[in-house]
């Protein structure tokens, strides 16, 4: 309970310096306002960000000196607006005021930045791939189609887990993992209830994949942030990474996807020999 006061406490005193510090750095002209002649101190009064947001001049001196109030998303948008915060500090507002920030819009599909592809690049010979929220694959490196048999036209993640052959052949364990990988997808469908092409991809899986249109009529939903991928290569023999998958905060909806090898499985070698010359270390059996 203490800690927790204190907490609560640190947070307000935070609130109150950032406000008092984004307010000295607004002047009237910025927003509009005359200037009212000398000031005290640099930026706007209290009553002008007051009048500025729509709220009491009162209202706003208790929120800027942190006491304990009831804040509204609304109220604290019109705040960020008189005090011209940028997305960064609007949402650092609402995290000191004790509320979640609203999430960014996703877009459904934008290229990856030149330096998610230049990380792409780098993570070579380790395979990694960027997709959309849609599971559209956005960058694929080259290590990725090697090692999983990604083609020219594999374009959705999901699409080639269960219609690519090859790919299906290699993964060793696609029975398993494949309620999981459907699974995911429709959690990530419910965070975009108003998006179509969600249902219009499973529909149209489900029309060429009996094992997907099972498996979608489960409704199963999980979360889906790191997996064991074991990969039966012709040339390298067998591959073990584990896969983790991160958001691009630059791209809402978007994930970056890399595998590492699994230490104490030889991956790390036969895949760099396999990405180097076309020449694998040799592996048992």
């Amino acid at each position: 309970m203490v800690h927790t006061e204190s907490a609560r406490d640190g947070r307000r005193a935070e609130l109150r310096e950032f406000l008092r510090s984004r307010r000295g750095r607004v002047s009237p002209a910025d927003v509009g306002m005359p200037d009212g002649g000398r000031r005290r101190t640099p930026g706007l009064r209290r009553e002008e960000v007051a009048v500025l947001a729509g709220v009491g001049v009162s209202w706003y001196t208790w929120l800027e000196q942190g006491r304990d109030i009831k804040v509204s998303e609304q109220v604290l948008d019109a705040v960020a607006g008189a005090l011209l915060l940028d997305a960064a500090e609007h949402a650092h507002l609402y995290r000191l005021a004790g509320l979640t920030p609203p999430q960014p819009p996703s877009r459904p599909s934008v290229p990856p930045s030149p330096e998610v592809r230049r990380l792409l690049d780098a993570w070579s010979p380790r395979p990694g791939y960027v997709r959309d929220r849609h599971w559209n694959f956005t960058a694929v490196n080259d290590a990725a189609r090697e090692v999983f048999g990604y083609r020219e036209n594999d374009h959705n993640c999901l699409v080639s887990f269960f219609t690519n052959a090859r790919y299906r052949v290699l993964h060793r364990n696609w029975d398993e993992a494949a309620p999981e990988v459907a699974a995911a997808f429709r959690a990530d469908a419910a965070r975009y209830p108003d998006d179509p092409e969600f249902g219009r991809i499973a529909a149209d899986l489900a029309a060429v994949s009996p094992e997907f249109a099972g498996l979608w009529a489960r409704h199963d939903a999980a979360e889906h942030t790191r997996a064991v991928k074991a990969v039966d290569h012709p040339e390298a023999g067998t591959l073990v990474f584990d896969a983790t998958l991160l958001p691009l905060p630059e791209h809402p909806g978007h994930h970056l996807i890399l595998h590492n090898p699994r230490p104490g499985t030889g991956t790390q070698e036969r895949v760099a020999a396999l990405m180097r010359t076309g020449l694998v270390v040799p592996h048992p059996g």
